[in-house]
């Protein structure tokens, strides 16, 4: 494991997660009462993330899935919630349960680590070694915890003017991203 390595996993998971682009799509889902646990959503990114490096490959072999249909699946979420975004349909709702599931669907899985990220850590495998990538995804998570953790205090601090031209922006953007994701896997 070296630092370049490191460096170059992290910049390469941040730019996929993009948590800067999915503060918006996060703030819009809370606005809409959507219960998010910054420490459950983290740590569920963390052990997805981690188990697909070491077991990705093998638990879509087992199913009988190769990796484009996984990437169409993730990308069918990816394109419901930016439709939520930019038309106000709800199709992801709060189940009355105490579990926290909104931290865990839709927000860790996909929209954290989807189908882009659990492909992209399938693909660096090849190129950098399981240490560099763990420490890559920590260094993510950490990340992922405190935009998360912040998400309310960054609501406050954006007009509903700006946070509904954003939320419609980035609406477009997810959905532009899982079209491609779609054109790219077919």
């Amino acid at each position: 494991m070296n630092f370049a390595a490191v460096l170059s996993v992290t910049v390469i998971l941040f730019s996929v997660i993009d948590m800067i682009g999915n503060i918006p799509i996060i703030i819009n889902m809370k606005k809409e009462g959507l219960k998010v646990n910054a420490s459950t959503s983290s740590i569920v990114c963390a052990v997805i993330m981690i188990s697909f490096l070491f077991f990705g490959s093998a638990i879509l072999g087992l199913f009988g899935i190769d990796i484009p249909s996984f990437a169409l699946a993730g990308s069918l979420v990816m394109f419901f919630i930016g439709l939520e975004m930019i038309l106000g349909i709800r199709f992801f709702k709060e189940d009355n349960i105490e579990n926290a599931s909104g931290s865990i669907v839709p927000i860790a899985f996909p929209l954290l680590a989807g189908a882009g990220t659990l492909t992209t850590i399938i693909s660096l495998k090849v190129q950098y070694d399981n240490p560099s990538i763990i420490l890559g995804i920590l260094i993510n998570v950490i990340i992922i915890y405190i935009v998360l953790r912040s998400t309310d205090w960054l609501s406050t601090k954006i007009s509903p003017q700006v946070s509904s031209t954003l939320r419609k922006v980035f609406g477009i953007l997810l959905l532009a991203i899982a079209i491609q994701i779609v054109r790219n896997n077919i």
